[in-house]
């Protein structure tokens, strides 16, 4: 009449370990990266950069060699 217990797993818990483990350790090096981005950008985002307008703009205005002066 009485089931006799259940003898627990040890085997799922271990893999549960490993698995948030291992999301834990995915998850930092996302966060890592992300922070790194946001601090290189932050520290070349004061260097001027010639963008692509301003380029044309420049190669506009210079005269094509071989023209009459």
């Amino acid at each position: 009449m009485n089931k006799p217990p259940r003898k627990k797993n040890p085997t799922f818990g271990i893999a549960v370990f490993i698995v948030v483990a291992v999301l834990l350790v995915i998850a930092t090096l996302f966060y890592n990266a992300i922070t790194e981005k946001r601090d290189f950008d932050r520290q070349n985002e004061a260097v001027p950069t010639i963008s692509s307008d301003a380029a044309a703009a420049a190669t506009a205005a210079k005269p094509a060699s071989g023209t009459a002066q």
